[in-house]
């Protein structure tokens, strides 16, 4: 449920009201040294703390948490952080399947998430989908169609892609489909953004 939250500071500005974020980074060390400080300070404040990471990441995501003062056992113990892999969210029965997670996301957001926490801050690494087009291009269909979840809800959702893996035709369709953007390590409204409604009607169109 929307609340006109105050704004959140992520990668050296501010998220208002739109907080649905597409992050591109080169490397781990990049993209650590960007959002560690986001999700330490919702720690901090009292919001939910949610993260999704590729299995092989997962000792290394704890790892970068500690590194940054984070109690992530703490955290865990309480249900403020819960750190989940790709095969539990996106990829359950190892297939995607944007519905579902569609009500996935709706479960874990703000008013739904268990705890009864403020806001939710997701950080989602998202280069497990490398290497099959067609499920790319089910998950560029899903980044727009979960705006109209998001547009409900406070939480502050960060989809990271490294660049190095991504083709530029790609990157220019997960750009519009976020309203914020990081980019060199700052954070901007973006101007390619396409609303939902407009950009799946020209998706479709051109599937015809």
């Amino acid at each position: 449920m929307k609340r006109n939250a105050a704004p959140i500071s992520l990668a050296g500005s501010q998220l208002g009201e739109l907080r649905h974020v597409c992050a591109f980074f080169s490397t781990d060390d990049e993209e650590y040294r960007v959002l560690l400080p986001f999700i330490k300070d919702g720690i901090e404040c009292g919001d939910k703390a949610i993260q999704v990471v590729n299995p092989h990441q997962r000792d290394e995501h704890f790892h970068r948490l500690a590194s940054a003062g984070i109690d992530a056992d703490t955290a865990l113990q309480t249900g403020q952080l819960e750190v989940k892999i790709n095969t539990e969210t996106y990829l359950r029965d190892g297939r995607f399947d944007q519905n579902r997670m569609l009500n996935t996301f709706e479960q874990l957001a703000s008013g739904n998430a268990s705890g009864g926490y403020p806001l939710s801050r997701i950080v989602c690494r998202m280069d497990w989908v490398v290497g099959d087009e067609s499920r790319l291009e089910d998950v560029i269909e899903f980044e727009s169609r979960v705006n109209d979840v998001w547009s409900c809800h406070d939480d502050a959702v960060i989809c990271t892609y490294n660049l190095t893996k991504f083709c530029g035709d790609a990157v220019i369709s997960i750009l519009r489909t976020h309203p914020m953007v990081i980019v060199g390590g700052i954070l901007h409204q973006n101007p390619f953004f396409v609303p939902p409604d407009l950009f799946l009607r020209e998706r479709h169109a051109t599937q015809v």
